[in-house]
């Protein structure tokens, strides 16, 4: 975001074995889009919502400067969130708890394409601008990505429920998004009965055929049963089996928002 704003030297040379879901954020694939632009295209008109466009910003910021990072982008994500001329919103932000370390992960909605070019031409002519300049001397690597909600799953509003959340990264293999889409949204609305996604995406800009859902639970035990629950509704060990089949990568994280996040 903002990337000709600084021109930063950082490289992103880091989870060269790491775990596939925030790595492929920051790093993107030449050969996943180029076998796939026409792919997602034609899938995402089936799945998408299509109202929305969600921006996933991933920071990987330096150990020694987390409180000044959380400071800088508390200033900035909550300065955007609240200036009604951006026509932006702030889906959440988090830090990561369980999964790779100092890696925060802000999600903005914007009033699909259109709405995200007039929102980041606003930015660059704003005062926002010099927020976004203090939070570049806290990050060794910054990426974004540009995905679509599912139809059957529109964001959740921001509520304060308290808890973790869980994001869940899955890597598909390329045209299968129409079949994985199927097969997770009818075990979806089984699992219904216990919880509810907060969220899931599938992208469209950036690291290609790649699948986010974002889930809340009170705590890790409750996790625990609930996903144990789970497994005794029918059809979810089916479910489980196709989208298991249907992906090349598979991550999950546990996170915790922070103050200013409107999910939390």
């Amino acid at each position: 975001m903002l990337g000709h704003v600084a021109k930063s030297s950082l490289k992103p040379n880091f989870f060269v074995k790491g775990s596939r879901c925030i790595s492929s954020l920051l790093h993107g694939s030449p050969e996943a889009k180029k076998a796939g632009d026409i792919e997602i295209l034609q899938h995402s008109r089936l799945v998408a919502r299509g109202k929305y466009v969600h921006g996933f910003e991933v920071h990987r910021a330096k150990p020694d400067s987390i409180d000044k990072y959380k400071e800088a982008a508390e200033n900035y994500y909550a300065g955007i969130k609240s200036d009604p001329r951006l026509h932006v919103k702030l889906t959440g932000s988090w830090e990561t708890l369980v999964g790779d370390q100092d890696v925060f992960v802000h999600i903005l909605e914007y009033e699909n394409y259109a709405g995200y070019d007039k929102t980041m031409e606003l930015i660059r002519n704003s005062q926002h601008v010099e927020s976004y300049r203090k939070l570049l001397p806290h990050i060794n690597s910054r990426s974004t990505q540009l995905a679509q909600e599912f139809a059957f799953l529109p964001t959740a509003p921001p509520h304060a429920q308290g808890g973790i959340f869980e994001l869940r990264c899955y890597q598909l293999k390329p045209g299968t998004l129409l079949e994985w889409e199927n097969a997770w949204r009818r075990g979806i609305e089984a699992r219904r009965k216990f919880v509810s996604p907060v969220g899931a995406w599938f992208s469209q800009i950036g690291r290609l055929h790649q699948v986010h859902h974002l889930w809340q639970y009170p705590s890790l035990d409750a996790r625990k049963e609930t996903r144990e629950k789970a497994w005794q509704i029918d059809g979810w060990a089916e479910t489980v089996s196709k989208t298991a089949q249907l992906a090349k990568e598979m991550d999950s994280f546990i996170l915790a928002p922070l103050p200013y996040s409107p999910l939390k």
